[in-house]
């Protein structure tokens, strides 16, 4: 039997809270401490370990054994063009797919860690054949992969050709290993601002209440957008059309961008796996998103939300710090002295779920 109260407690709705509240790494923090930095870099988990090396390596193997040669780059034909179509399909129904069959299909753990105790909604008007996952999928497949797939043929296509600047990693080996590394803090830093671009109202109304319709998300949630919202979403790998790169850029680029969705939205803390080991999923931040509409755009490395007055770690203090910025917005709109509301509104936590308070 496992124990999930030795991480957190349940509220009195069933609903999961973690003991420890959303933080940011400490190579982040002020005053600065070096000593954190191989910790953070080489930690499980850790920046590294085990999700970006994991995608950096599927973007390596899919550049050496699943993508056309350059020569063949050059000219757009259908055949290679659907040879990636298919490599992202299976990548995303293999990656998703073992998160959503795990816990979703076998719910080997049952609802342990589980933030939201209920399971995808079905029979709800608002999601596509009434069903969570169904219009999750019909999203994701319809929508997401095909847009992913543009993308990266049209920079495939550019580079092939010589249109964008290419990268030789033998002449360049610093300069590489750099952007390699540096590639998920530029997704972070292109995330928050479209994301909170999709809040502007318009947009919100448009494409971003799509995602937002799974209030209670789970893996296939992640990339369940309106084609808008893939567009801006995915737009990210456009920085290395401008940056000195190579193709295994692009591709770890991309491929971040298609498959990290799955662990940020599988809706529990933590995958259990034994009765006395769990390993943390990195949900906890992006969940709080989903459930107050208006804090943590940003996935959770760089102190974005913190700097820009955003950020809510799961703790009373964070409700609290969130519910006063939200009066003082409503009031500042009131006297006409305020901006226009930038998102789609701020839900209440439910009855009986009170985030936790800090215990340190």
């Amino acid at each position: 039997m496992v124990d999930d109260a030795r991480h957190g407690r349940r509220d009195a709705r069933g609903g999961w809270i973690p003991a420890r509240p959303v933080e940011y790494p400490a190579v982040f923090v002020w005053p600065p401490r070096p000593r954190a930095l191989p910790r953070w870099l080489l930690g499980l988990p850790g920046y590294l370990f085990p999700w970006n090396a994991f995608y950096a390596l599927v973007a390596l193997a899919s550049w050496l054994w699943l993508t056309p040669s350059a020569e063949t780059l050059r000219t757009l034909e259908p055949g290679w063009i659907l040879l990636l179509v298919l490599r992202n399909s299976t990548l995303t129904l293999l990656f998703f797919g073992a998160f959503h069959l795990r816990l979703y299909v076998r719910r080997a753990q049952g609802i342990a860690y589980k933030f939201d105790p209920r399971w995808p909604s079905q029979g709800s008007r608002a999601f596509l054949f009434a069903d969570q996952t169904l219009d999750n999928l019909v999203w994701t497949f319809a929508s997401g992969v095909p847009i992913w797939t543009a993308y990266e043929v049209f920079t495939l296509w550019a580079w092939a050709n010589g249109w964008i600047l290419g990268l030789d990693p033998a002449a360049h080996p610093v300069w590489t290993a750099a952007v390699l590394l540096a590639i998920p803090l530029l997704r972070e830093v292109h995330f928050y601002a479209v994301h909170r671009l999709l809040h502007w109202p318009p947009l919100y109304r448009l494409a971003h209440r799509v995602h937002h319709l799974n209030t209670n998300p789970g893996p296939w949630s992640g990339l369940a957008m309106h084609p808008v919202e893939h567009l801006l979403y995915f737009s990210g790998v456009l920085f290395h059309w401008i940056l000195p790169s190579h193709p295994v850029h692009a591709l770890f680029h991309l491929v971040h961008a298609g498959l990290s969705p799955a662990p940020g939205h599988v809706g529990f803390d933590r995958l259990v796996l034994s009765d006395d080991r769990t390993f943390e999923l990195p949900c906890w931040a992006h969940w709080l998103h989903h459930r107050y509409f208006e804090c943590n755009y940003a996935d959770g490395t760089i102190p974005l939300d913190r700097w820009l007055g955003t950020f809510h770690d799961g703790t009373v203090e964070g409700q609290r710090a969130l519910e006063a910025r939200l009066a003082r917005r409503r009031t500042a709109r009131a006297t006409g002295a305020g901006p226009a509301r930038t998102g789609g509104g701020s839900r209440s936590a439910p009855r009986g779920s009170t985030p936790s308070k800090r215990t340190a």
